[in-house]
């Protein structure tokens, strides 16, 4: 039997040049499915997404979705993307395990955890608001880490400014004072020793890499894009303080949830959330494409 990818309309174009098309699966020329493919607006048009893919019922289980997953990396090629990627929600076990095959790796996944009780800070650690003085470098520290993030895991030096640029803009438009932000700064022992930076965000927020998927009845209400501790007090504990703090501002603002992104390779950083009690919802997947 072959499987084969058949159009359903019209390559789209979008605003910003990517390119986007849908499919049927097809078997001898019997539909069994559909495809959604485009390209990733937040890293450039030389990656390009599997959006959808969708097996129907009584055909699943046969291979199907690995032919077209093959198919769909063909056309991305020739759409000129040198990499696919996919997200795959993490109770998604089949998804997870054709990706796995098909030689995804991971680079990133969301993670929330629900909350209940304020937990209290280690004896000498004290958490203060980021003043607005302290606010300059601390951007200027964090978008460049950002950038290089992105770059370390193979998008382009340009891709990953313009994804800094859009995201900042977007989540701090307002620095220090943009609504919802929270900005704190761990002190122990009298000297600082890390910063936080919490979003409380509206229940309509859409989940994104950048923005994770909550429970199943929407995103979390909190969020923490970034936590950092100096290079020279790292091993220490602070890391989990910084949490621990994220999560009693995040219950004091209202937040029943709480969120975050952790890249792909983060073992140190897996290893502190998971031991706090987040859980995955969604991988962010992607491969080269030869």
């Amino acid at each position: 039997m072959t499987t084969t990818l058949r159009p359903t309309g019209p390559e789209q174009r979008t605003e910003w040049g990517g390119r986007a098309r849908s499919y049927e699966v097809c078997v001898n020329g019997r539909p069994v499915g559909s495809l959604d493919l485009t390209t990733d607006e937040r890293l450039g048009s030389e990656v390009g997404r599997i959006e959808r893919l969708d097996i129907d019922e009584p055909d699943r289980h046969r291979g199907r979705g690995t032919v077209a997953a093959l198919a769909a990396e063909e056309v991305l090629r020739g759409w000129g993307c040198t990499q696919v990627a996919v997200s795959v929600p993490a109770q998604a076990t089949t998804g997870l395990g054709l990706a796995g095959a098909l030689g995804f790796g991971e680079r990133g996944r969301n993670m929330v955890k629900e909350l209940s009780e304020a937990p209290e800070l280690p004896p000498g650690s004290e958490v203060r608001n980021m003043g607005e003085a302290e606010y300059p470098a601390w951007f200027e520290h964090e978008r460049a880490g950002y950038i290089r993030d992105w770059m370390d895991r193979g998008v382009a030096e340009g891709a990953a400014r313009a994804k800094a640029d859009s995201a900042y803009a977007t989540l701090l438009p307002d620095g220090p004072a943009t609504p919802g932000t929270l900005l704190r700064v761990l002190a122990h022992g009298g000297t600082d020793v890390g910063t936080v930076w919490v979003a409380i965000r509206p229940e309509e927020a859409a989940g994104t890499e950048a923005a994770g998927t909550g429970t199943a009845d929407g995103p979390p209400e909190a969020y923490v894009y970034a936590v950092e501790v100096a290079e020279e007090y790292r091993g220490r504990g602070h890391g989990r303080t910084l949490m621990l703090a994220a999560e009693r501002d995040s219950l004091t603002a209202g937040a029943r949830t709480i969120g975050l992104h952790v890249f792909g390779g983060n073992a140190p950083a897996l290893r502190l959330y998971e031991s706090l009690g987040y859980r995955p919802t969604q991988y962010h997947l992607f491969k080269q494409l030869l």
